[in-house]
């Protein structure tokens, strides 16, 4: 047998039927232009973080652990100077401490608002563990309870900015001024950094003080530029998604002008301390090793996101983005009508799974999250989303989110696996693979 033919016979050891398997092929075939592209930005990304790397002379040094206090954790400023090079921003908060991206973006909002302050989503509803942040949702601790006014702009049908409802909602009171790049848990089109370019040029052109924060989560490494490029505040992010490559056992980071940064850290840690303490505690080497790794991981992810568009839309399914999109983050969007299809969507996806492929996820009451929630990620980091993982709300219109795979083989398996389980619940009929 040749390369192919032992290739297929492992695919159909993996429980992948020939009708799946010749039809996603097939379809491979259709999208390697697509794939040259992402290729092309991934190289430019690449050298864009071995500039920066370079430019602070990262050493074998800068991976020592420290504990304590960390006064002299020379590996974590070194690597906080490589972020903000990376994002051009004059200065970068990158921590273990910080725990997820939820997190990232609460010390982002409550380091730089006050109480009395107004802040402004433009992009709509923010993901669903914002809400109880901002106190959308009363929780104890929110944004609310400490006197912060919220307000929210609705993007048009077309998924473009309201400019005319924006410039109506800013207020003297206005702050901050927050867009959500990435879709969450909605179907809408995700933003590009060009438009979110526009929109803070337009905020800016209302009043120029506005801080305006980006969450920048699932888009980091997809295009050349960032929003921090384009005159944002401030981006923050997850190093379990994009930025960490996969290796990145935990984190946040915050990116952006040295004063909205440094009041995230005098949130993160104490008023006084702020940046200077906070010890890495052994994990920089994996920080600056992800974040190597991180544009090549980032297109191995798109290539599955592009396939999945074009092997669901292709079935009659709607998917944001459709199949010829440019795109503007890692998360392919697949509305399959049913919460049955939604549960064995992501079954497929557990079975391709290197860790917990055994497992079958069900959905469950996620704390931060309005309805029943399903989860799938068999991942080596608990939770990364850079790691092949869909996930889903058990509510109309029944979409489910795919995203990730540190590998461009791995995100191929899983989205394969995932239409084999709807082919055999009867979702998907072999006679459409043709």
């Amino acid at each position: 047998m040749n390369i192919k033919e032992k290739t297929d016979s492992i695919y159909k050891d993996l429980n992948i039927s020939n009708e799946v398997l010749s039809f996603c092929n097939g379809i491979i075939n259709d999208i390697q232009p697509r794939f040259t592209h992402i290729d092309n930005i991934a190289e430019y990304n690449q050298m864009k973080v071995i500039k920066a790397m370079q430019k602070n002379k990262v050493s074998e040094m800068h991976f020592e652990q420290a504990c304590g206090y960390g006064y002299t954790d020379v590996g974590r400023d070194t690597l906080e100077a490589v972020y903000a090079d990376v994002f051009h921003t004059e200065d970068a908060l990158v921590r273990p401490q910080i725990t997820c991206g939820t997190h990232a973006l609460t010390i982002a909002l409550s380091g730089n608002l006050r109480p009395g302050d107004e802040m402004i989503y433009i992009s709509g509803k923010p993901y669903d563990t914002l809400e109880e942040v901002i106190g959308i949702r009363p929780s104890a601790g929110s944004l609310a309870e400490y006197g912060v006014a919220y307000g929210q702009v609705n993007l048009k049908e077309d998924g473009s900015f309201d400019y005319e409802g924006i410039k109506k909602a800013i207020s003297d009171k206005t702050k901050l001024v927050a867009i959500q790049r990435s879709k969450g848990y909605a179907t809408r089109p995700t933003l590009s950094v060009a438009q979110i370019g526009e929109a803070v040029r337009f905020v800016k052109s209302i009043r120029n003080g506005i801080i305006v924060m980006v969450d920048n989560c699932y888009g980091e490494f997809v295009d050349i530029i960032e929003p921090s490029d384009l005159g944002a505040d401030m981006v923050a992010g997850s190093l379990i998604k994009n930025p960490g490559g996969g290796l990145a056992p935990i984190g946040g980071y915050i990116a952006g002008t040295k004063k909205c940064v440094e009041n995230a850290a005098y949130r993160l840690t104490t008023p006084g301390l702020g940046k200077e303490v906070g010890a890495s505690l052994g994990v920089n080497k994996s920080f600056f090793q992800g974040l190597f790794l991180a544009p090549t991981v980032t297109a191995g992810a798109l290539k599955g996101a592009v396939f999945a568009a074009n092997v669901y839309e292709r079935l009659g399914f709607k998917v944001v983005p459709d199949s010829k999109e440019e795109r503007h983050d890692i998360i392919q969007a697949v509305e399959l009508g049913t919460p049955l299809g939604v549960i064995e969507f992501c079954k497929g996806i557990q079975a391709a799974a290197p860790v917990d492929s055994h497992v079958e996820p069900e959905p469950w009451a996620m704390p931060g999250y309005d309805s029943d929630v399903i989860m799938a990620a068999g991942a080596f980091v608990s939770g990364a989303s850079i790691e092949l993982s869909a996930d889903a709300p058990i509510r109309p219109p029944y979409a489910v989110y795919f995203q990730g795979g540190l590998t461009w083989y791995h995100a191929k398996l899983g989205i394969m696996k995932s239409l084999q389980k709807l082919v055999d619940a009867g979702i998907v009929k072999t006679g459409n693979l043709c």
